[in-house]
């Protein structure tokens, strides 16, 4: 699973890395279906990290891998 996770994560990086950031995969919870990344550069502290967190990241993801419910930044 966490090699699909990062798989994915590759897939947005590019975008998030053409704003000064990126995103690292930390963890993935089976049994809540939770995947907690890190935001990197200038997307930790971006006003706009929930954002991206929630419509490019977490529905990138959870479109692709059924088991993830929810991503969430840590």
């Amino acid at each position: 699973m966490e090699n699909k996770i990062k798989k994915q994560l590759k897939k947005i990086s590019p975008m998030l890395q053409s704003h000064g950031g990126d995103v690292e995969f930390v963890s993935f919870n089976e049994k809540t279906g939770t995947v907690k990344v890190k935001l990197l550069g200038m997307c930790s502290g971006c006003p706009m990290a929930g954002e991206t967190l929630r419509y490019g990241i977490e529905e990138t993801i959870k479109e692709n891998i059924k088991e993830v419910k929810k991503v969430v930044a840590v």
